[in-house]
């Protein structure tokens, strides 16, 4: 008999939450792009979804940091260096608001785009070790 099971594993949460990350930077940092040039995108709302991209990186990258210890995992090191990457992105991105302030749309812009590409290497990177 079949049965259907809820259940998800800790390594599917971390595969699928990937692609989350992924877009959830990739909106932001084509919002904030086109915020530079539209002024009508300039809303307080940007603020709060790059953050949340932002969340979601450390996230990720805690879910991947839990995966590994727990399941004594050894993924490939451009993977882990992948993820450690966008989660420094994320910090010095961050500290280069003020001083950039005139240009602060274009950093978070260009930003969002630069730790989306980084996640997708990622995902990339972990796809082809399972074959």
């Amino acid at each position: 008999m079949w049965r259907y099971s809820a259940t998800v594993s800790f390594r599917d949460l971390h595969t699928n939450f990937a692609w989350v990350d992924v877009a959830l930077n990739a909106v932001a940092g084509v919002w904030a792009l086109g915020a530079h040039w539209y002024a009508g995108l300039r809303r307080r709302e940007l603020w709060w979804f790059v953050t949340a991209a932002y969340v979601a990186v450390f996230v990720q990258v805690l879910i991947g940091v839990v995966l590994m210890n727990v399941n004594d995992l050894e993924p490939d090191r451009f993977h882990l260096f992948y993820g450690f990457v966008a989660l420094a992105s994320v910090g010095i991105i961050y500290s280069y608001r003020q001083q950039l302030e005139h240009h602060k749309y274009l950093l978070f812009g260009f930003g969002g785009l630069f730790i989306a590409g980084l996640g997708m290497r990622a995902i990339f990177l972990a796809g082809s070790q399972l074959t």
